[in-house]
């Protein structure tokens, strides 16, 4: 029998709020389920409007004192915080299995990365730099600072519902601002896990604060504070088109990552045997549940075939299981919704001549549980060439040439990520320049690190999220102008 104590340390069952857990007004609650058996693992309090503002109030009390910290103070607090991380990766990777249903091993991997996004971030507050400029005026001096935004609110998604906060709350608390998160009401356990983590490092009551419940309620109160002067939100493009829209009204700036469709093209030249594996990495980790997860694989005519037939022949070696069963590579998808969704995705493409190789149907295990599937005979008036699918099914598209390759990567209004395979060094930078992508992945298949910047272009969103860059989404920018010297 699976033993959750461990995980059940970090459970908790309240909204943390100025350094304390509370209900929800009424004491409303909503359930929370597992999504691999089902079962109802715990209730959360539905707060709204009243709680997020009582949030908000503390972090904006709070904000002085933290932003008026040595950097090196903050730092201090930060590393003690991954520090808590690593020491209890195992309960935490067990909370996150048990409310997201990935298997234990990523899980582990997700929680280590949130570690180190927070201690890139604890490095990173001793190195908020200024300028000086060359001043044209005699006798004056010009100079350039950075300065913390102010109380930040962050909404976070499901799908990586650790780490994820861990790129929004290590940056904030680095930068000197202060925070109102609001994770996910399918993944809420290990949002408000950040509360028991700031608890135990001692971040003072009211730098970090957590809500859970009712996601509209809980976003036109972060949008429409005068007080929180940021929003950073990852999630649909709809509902962060229509957070930045909310946002602008009182003119706060805003970092949003949004959906994406990442291509995934395979030359002629390319090392066969190491695209497979790319393409294994870059497709199904969390059982293709990525914004980053490539949804077209676009393979040239001379390759196809052996590329499918490896590729294909890698698929059906995944196992299928519970996210806590030993050798389980592949979990449930979330929610009932996103079985719907892979269901219809899958139907259309096979109804315009897409030919099922691997999978294509659900899994035996049943619930939400998705087979591991691979189409061969893509075309671009599928709906999986535009939609992002968000579960376990790639789809192979022939093409001649380079430029056509290019010209179908780019037929999208998506930009987050795009991944390509060749060996002629040439190639790599005409490529990687033609792709209208935030980040290009070539020659491989994972490419997120706490040290490079993660974040897209056009309908993908705006702003980045980790290495220096990240940062400076939570600082303004100051200029003094000092005369009479």
């Amino acid at each position: 029998m699976l033993d959750l104590t461990r995980a059940l340390t970090f459970r908790r069952e309240a909204n943390f709020i100025d350094g304390q857990w509370v209900g929800a007004s009424g004491s409303r609650t909503m359930e929370v389920t597992n999504p691999a058996t089902g079962d109802i693992i715990g209730t959360i309090p539905v707060a709204g409007k009243a709680e997020t503002e009582a949030a908000i109030a503390a972090a904006h009390k709070a904000f002085p004192a933290w932003a008026g910290l040595l950097a090196q103070e903050r730092a201090t607090k930060l590393n003690a915080m991954a520090q808590l991380i690593r020491d209890n990766v195992e309960a935490l990777a067990e909370l996150l299995t048990l409310e997201q249903g990935k298997p234990l091993a990523e899980a582990r991997g997700e929680v280590l990365s949130g570690a180190a996004y927070v201690q890139w971030f604890a490095e990173e507050a001793r190195r908020v730099y200024g300028d000086v400029i060359p001043s044209p005026f005699p006798g004056r001096r010009l100079l350039v600072t950075k300065e913390p935004v102010g109380v930040v609110g962050a909404i976070t998604p499901w799908n990586f519902p650790f780490s994820m906060l861990a790129r929004k709350v290590g940056a904030a608390l680095a930068a000197g601002c202060t925070v109102v998160a609001k994770p996910s009401e399918f993944t809420p356990y290990s949002g408000l896990a950040w509360g028991v983590l700031a608890e135990k490092a001692g971040i003072p009551a009211g730098v970090v604060n957590i809500v859970t419940g009712d996601a509209p309620a809980i976003g036109e109160a972060m949008t429409g504070s005068d007080v929180v002067r940021k929003i950073t939100f990852t999630g649909s493009t709809r509902v962060g088109k229509l957070l930045a829209e909310a946002s602008a009204r009182t003119m706060k700036r805003f970092s949003m990552e949004l959906g994406g469709n990442a291509p995934f093209i395979v030359f002629d030249d390319a090392d066969l045997d190491a695209a497979v594996e790319g393409a294994m990495m870059a497709k199904y980790r969390n059982s293709g549940q990525t914004c980053i997860c490539t949804n077209r694989f676009y393979v040239q005519q001379g390759i196809y075939e052996a590329f499918a037939a490896k590729l294909a022949e890698k698929v059906k070696t995944l196992k299928v299981g519970s996210g806590f069963e030993a050798g389980s590579l592949q979990g449930p998808l979330i929610n009932d919704a996103a079985l719907a969704k892979v269901e219809t995705l899958v139907g259309d493409a096979t109804a315009k001549g897409g030919k099922v190789v691997a999978g294509g149907k659900l899994h035996a295990l049943g619930g939400t549980f998705y087979e591991p599937t691979l189409i061969t005979g893509g075309r671009q008036d599928m709906r999986i060439a535009r939609e992002e699918v968000f579960g376990p099914v790639a789809v192979l598209f022939p093409f001649e040439t380079e430029a056509q390759a290019i010209e179908m990567a780019n037929a999208t209004e998506f930009g987050l990520a795009a991944y390509f395979y060749s060996k002629d060094l040439a190639r790599a930078f005409r490529v990687s320049a033609a792709l209208k992508y935030g980040m290009v992945g070539i020659n491989a298949g994972i490419i997120t690190t706490e040290v490079a910047p993660f974040g897209g272009v056009k309908d993908s969103g705006v702003g980045r999220e980790g290495s220096k860059y990240g940062l400076d989404d939570y600082l303004d920018v100051k200029y003094l102008s000092i005369g009479g010297l």
